[in-house]
């Protein structure tokens, strides 16, 4: 996600955001969550159809995990439902582990930014996106002044639901991706501080074994 701020609010407004069910618009037919683990739906106007704008949808192959790089989820919500943002995200974990979904699945949401991965340049309409809040280690964003490990509670909740995101999607594990691999150079999120090691070992992902 962008290492800009939005605009800033009272903590307690952006709390309350996320601190209690939000519906998608009356009426929309896309108005359920797409994984049974979501607590919450967030609906953001940041979004479009997947490319090429096939019938049926192109289907996601990709699964992208993120840091949100602010100091709290509620600050990330605000920024990921904000028009001039030009971010977002289909999922959303906070720190206690709660899963908040802003796109549905069906569409692009706009987390890779300018990515490339395996002939593909167009990696959001390729992928899921997951932002994991965490201010990550923070050289340019002023809300990020030092980096900080995610709670137990938080990683539990990322792999249920990559576990889930997977399942559904038929997305192989060398398909689950860190932004930094789509956009090296650019982008370093999830950061050196993700445990992509206990991920592997419980089913998301991949890790490389050491050969004596």
């Amino acid at each position: 996600m962008s290492s800009t701020d939005g605009p800033k609010r009272k903590d307690a407004k952006l709390q309350a955001l996320i601190g209690k069910d939000v519906s998608m618009p009356t009426g929309d037919p896309d108005a359920v969550p797409d994984c049974p683990l979501v607590t919450r739906l967030v609906p953001t106007k940041n979004y479009t159809a997947r490319r090429p704008e096939a019938v049926p949808p192109r289907r996601p192959d990709i699964l992208i995990l993120h840091y949100t790089a602010m100091t709290s989820a509620a600050r990330a919500v605000h920024w990921l439902t904000t028009p001039e943002s030009g971010v977002s995200c289909h999922y959303l974990v906070t720190e206690t582990g709660d899963v908040i979904q802003m796109v549905h699945e069906a569409y692009r949401a706009w987390h890779a930014g300018v990515s490339y991965w395996q002939g593909d340049r167009d990696i959001n309409s390729a992928s899921i996106g997951i932002e994991i809040a965490n201010p990550g280690p923070g050289i340019k964003n002023p809300d990020s002044t030092s980096a900080a490990m995610f709670p137990s509670a938080q990683m539990a909740a990322v792999r249920d639901l990559a576990r889930d995101i997977c399942a559904r999607n038929a997305i192989p594990p060398h398909r689950v991706l860190a932004h930094s691999d789509v956009a090296p150079g650019r982008k370093v999120d999830p950061g050196p501080l993700f445990d992509w090691e206990w991920l592997a070992h419980e089913g998301v992902g991949l890790w490389p074994k050491v050969i004596a």
